[in-house]
């Protein structure tokens, strides 16, 4: 197995090339877009969808110029793990992320912030929310962070629910409850973090720039949120969206456009092409999840292959060579990390490249 960095499809190499010189391809691409909300005002200048802001923060290339608004008040939208470790790296003081390998220039952002109140808003209930026990407990224990929960909007237990799904609602609930009743210690935290069940929104407000978000009340029937008529809203000067992810179209390979993934049947595209993971069944589930799908394919990929006379990697170095394409490999990987890591100050483990030349031009020096 290597690696091969640097080498993108669509620019360096297309679909047919691979497939005229493997005997499998794999597409395990992901889900790399945001998905919208479709209401009024999205497009306003401080709305950002969860895939940039995250990118934005973690130093990802593509979304390194997001320079988002980072207002008093901040909404996001979700009840997931992403709108968690959103709500998370906002509350953490630099104290907090001092050993973190949070990007300079978000640390440095997120720091200079008003910051005054964040809410967390979900359309469905505390027992239908999809953030886990370990990722939501870290929350009332953040420094300068005080989680508010109405008890009046937990429930006594989750319902019918059993198995592991079960237990982990349990303990979610356990910690709300926890939230709802908190401690002196905690009481006398400056930044409140407003959990908001039942509520979805319908229009973000502002003049050029988000200035508050409309929401209408939700019930939950058979796991489904439907509106109440009830609307209100909160003052918010950064909005950032956490509802799940689409795939983006890759050149050469057939999507299903309703679904937002590669159009396959039980991970086949085509002879000799397959599809795994969130680009072949859509943003859902866990690594464990799809780590049990992806070994299906794989037997079914075993299960197909014929003796062939492809040339492979030769064919594909030479096809590279031919088109002056800059690859880099494992080695090279390495030597940029070692990079990163020697430019890291304090305990940070490593000051993130942020840019693709700036990669490149470690392995010119």
């Amino acid at each position: 197995m290597r690696f091969l960095g640097n080498v993108a499809v669509g620019r360096d190499v297309n679909i047919g090339d691979l497939t005229a010189l493997y005997d499998a391809v794999v597409v395990a691409v992901g889900a790399g877009e945001d998905r919208r909300l479709g209401i009024p005002g999205e497009d306003l200048s401080g709305v950002y969808g969860s895939c940039a802001f995250v990118g934005w923060y973690n130093g990802h290339p593509d979304h390194r110029d997001l320079a988002p608004r980072l207002g008093t008040n901040v909404v996001v939208i979700g009840n997931g793990n992403v709108a968690i470790d959103v709500v998370r790296v906002l509350a953490k003081t630099p104290a907090e992320m001092a050993t973190s390998d949070l990007c300079r220039h978000a640390a440095e952002a997120i720091a200079a912030a008003p910051l005054a109140a964040l809410h967390l808003v979900g359309r469905r209930g505390p027992v239908e929310a999809a953030f886990t026990p370990a990722e939501l407990a870290e929350l009332g224990r953040l420094e300068r962070c005080r989680p508010v929960v109405d008890a009046a909007v937990l429930p006594g237990g989750v319902g019918d629910l059993d198995g592991p799904e079960r237990a982990y609602k349990e303990k979610n609930l356990e910690i709300l409850r926890s939230f709802a009743e908190p401690d002196e210690e905690t009481i006398g935290k400056p930044l409140p973090l407003d959990f908001v069940f039942h509520a979805r929104p319908v229009a973000i407000l502002g003049n050029g720039k988000v200035e508050s978000v409309r929401f209408e009340r939700t019930l939950v029937r058979d796991g489904i949120a439907a509106g109440a008529g009830e609307t209100f809203e909160i003052a918010a000067d950064t909005m950032v969206t956490a509802i799940g992810y689409t795939m983006a179209a890759l050149d050469g390979v057939p999507m299903d456009a309703n679904r937002g993934v590669i159009a396959n049947r039980d991970g086949v595209i085509e002879p000799g092409l397959y599809a795994v993971g969130w680009s072949k069944r859509g943003p859902s589930g866990t690594i464990p999840t799809n780590r049990a799908d992806s070994i299906a394919v794989v037997e079914r990929m075993l299960g197909d292959l014929k003796p062939a006379s492809k040339s492979g990697r030769d064919g594909l170095d030479a096809l590279l060579r031919q088109r002056g394409s800059r690859v880099v490999s494992l080695a090279d990987w390495h030597r940029i990390e070692a990079a990163e890591a020697a430019r890291a100050d304090g305990e940070h483990p490593r000051e993130k490249f942020t840019r693709i030349e700036e990669m490149l031009a470690v392995l010119e020096d």
